[in-house]
Formats: C-alpha cells, structure tokens, sequence
C-alpha cells in the first residue's frame, strides 16, 4: 500500500472509534494511510470490529475497551496499548458527546440535574483530562508529543439552546488545551484542538442536515475532512503550531446570516 509517510512510524492513540461512519474511524484511516501504527479505545465493544475494518485495509490496529470517564480504565487501556506499540507518539481526544447506542440529551438549565450535569462534563470534558494526564508522562519523558484534542464550534465559538452541560464542557476542552500547551511547549509536545461544525455522521439528524446546507459551503464536511485537519495537527507539519482552535466548518460561523440564500446571500 503506498503510504504519503506524514506520520510514517508514528503510534497514533485514538479515542471514540465505535463507529465506521465516524470522525474516530475516518481520523484512523488518516492515519494509517499516512503511515501510522494504530490504537483505537472505545467503551463499546464495536471497538474491535472497528479495528478489524482497519485491518483489511493494511493497518497495524490494536484495539481497546475502556470507560474513559474512570481512571483506573483509562490507565489499564493505555498500558495495554503501549505493550503493544512500545510509546504513544500522538494522542487524539476524539470520544465524546454520546456513548455509542445512547441518545444525546436535550434539557434546558433550569430543569438539568446535577447528575445531567455532571455526566456532561465527565464525557466532554473528564475524558479528555483522564486520556490526556496518562499519556504525557511518557510524551515528556521522551521530549515529543502532539495531542490533538476534539473540542466543537458549539461552545468556544457559538451555542446552542438545550445544550449548556456540552457548550461548557467543549469550552472547557479549548482552555485545557491551551494550557497543557503551555506546561508542555518546552518539551517538544504541541497541544491543539480542532471545532467542527456540521458533520456528515452516521447520526447527523434532519435539523444538522438543514444547517449544514445553509453553510457558505452548501454542505457538512465528511468525516475524513475532519480526520485529514487531525492527522496535519498530529503530525511535525505542525510542529510550531500550540494552544490553538482550528475550525472546520464550512465559514459557517463567519456568516452573520445563516437561512436559505434566496432570501439574502
């Protein structure tokens, strides 16, 4: 298989894979297209015949279970991961917003729980802190890292009503971004996250489909859009860009007025 070697021998970690028509799975594919030996941690179990797609395309894929919300979990699935690779060259903070086979929950402030809330948190946000603090140990010892972490306009750009618990928590991922970055500059580790907008997933709902078709662009990105700005920030491309949020979508939040173009441009 001819490789583009962005990330030749890089050991790629990748969180939230469960899915074939995914920003985790197509993120994979990035990367071992571009070279990179790979390990994907899920809390399903999908995780595996995940992995075992990767495989018939050629790759190297470990594969790993693990509720990334616990620690202990968390700790247990990078070990194994390592045994198999040797190190983790590039951390992808991918897993969020659902787990696999939940329905995502719409509540308003006012009548969220505490529970609600702390669940939010603890998938956005926990598991990127979890993930994240496990990993970087070996990353700073060795004296390089990328860590991308998947962060959403919905948030740190824009917001959503009914979705306070995620805005905060996807915030809350770009300023741990920004300041990992800064504790890890001086050990050749980067730290970045990227925003996407509307996404073609396999559960993209009606609603997303109309938004994203009233984008500058006319359409969602695909997943693999997403997995290609992933693999650049993962890879030494990137090697002097730290602390930022990339946005991938579409020039959505740049347009002030976002219905149909007939009625204005």
């Amino acid at each position: 298989m001819e490789r583009n070697g962005r990330v030749e021998g890089k050991v790629v970690l990748i969180t939230g894979v469960a899915k074939t028509n995914s920003i985790g799975f197509s993120t994979a594919r990035v990367f071992g297209e571009e070279g990179a030996l790979l390990a994907i941690v899920d809390i399903s179990p999908k995780v595996h015949a995940c992995a075992d797609e990767l495989r018939k395309e050629g790759f190297t894929v470990s594969s790993h279970t693990s509720d990334l919300t616990k620690m202990d979990e968390v700790q247990a699935a990078v070990a194994a991961a390592v045994t198999c690779h040797g190190r983790i060259d590039v951390l992808v903070n991918n897993a969020g917003m659902v787990i696999e086979g939940m329905e995502e929950d719409f509540t308003d402030f006012a009548h969220m729980s505490e529970k609600d809330w702390d669940f939010g948190i603890a998938i956005n946000l926990k598991t990127q802190f979890n993930v994240t603090r496990t990993v970087i140990g070996g990353m700073i010892e060795r004296g390089y890292g990328r860590i991308v972490n998947v962060s959403s306009v919905t948030g740190p750009v824009v917001a959503n009503p009914e979705e306070a618990v995620y805005c905060a928590a996807k915030a809350g991922v770009l300023g741990m971004t920004r300041g990992v970055a800064l504790d890890v500059a001086r050990h050749g580790i980067t730290v970045n996250a990227v925003g996407p907008g509307w996404i073609n997933t396999g559960s993209t709902t009606e609603g997303e489909r109309a938004g994203a078709e009233n984008t500058p662009l006319g359409r969602a990105a695909t997943p693999a859009e997403v997995g290609k700005l992933i693999c650049f920030l993962g890879s030494d491309d990137a090697s002097y860009i730290t602390g930022q949020l990339v946005v991938i979508d579409g020039g959505n939040t740049i347009q002030e007025y976002k219905g149909p173009s007939e009625l204005y441009y």
